[in-house]
């Protein structure tokens, strides 16, 4: 009977050797990128005063201020058009421009000119310039 055991035991031995071996695993996927939560958001940068100048005394330059006309009337600078950012046909007033020319945009506090720049330059216009805001420019561009 010990010997019958003995076999058993001798027999089995390899088994429980196999049970513990772990399986291979599957392929892992490949590591998702990790979110931050950030935005990421696109921007023309203000330019400084004097690239505004400079800029303004080339040719084929246009200076656009993109407030409301209401906020246009409350002052403006020398020689600027107005084109009011907030107009439901900005589009259609968008597409009248010279895509040729160079535009120097400025607001209120530069963030309407720098979404009006980024649609100008999504419509093909190369050369826009956001200048910033008004208060900025006012005692600075004549």
């Amino acid at each position: 009977m010990l010997r019958h055991l003995l076999l058993i035991t001798l027999a089995l031995a390899p088994l429980t050797l196999l049970a513990q071996t772990p399986l291979p695993a599957a392929p892992t996927p490949a590591p998702k990128p990790i979110s931050t939560g950030a935005i990421s958001v696109a921007a023309v940068p203000v330019a400084s005063i004097a690239e505004v100048k400079k800029t303004l005394r080339q040719p084929n330059v246009v200076l656009l201020d993109v407030r409301t006309p209401e906020e246009f009337a409350t002052g403006h600078l020398p020689g600027a058009g107005n084109v009011d950012f907030r107009a439901p046909d900005l589009a259609a007033q968008l597409q009248k421009l010279d895509p040729s020319k160079t535009y120097v945009l400025y607001c209120a506090s530069g963030n309407r000119s720098n979404k009006t720049a980024l649609l100008m330059q999504e419509k093909g216009f190369k050369h826009v310039m956001n200048a910033g805001a008004y208060k900025d420019l006012k005692d600075e561009v004549k």
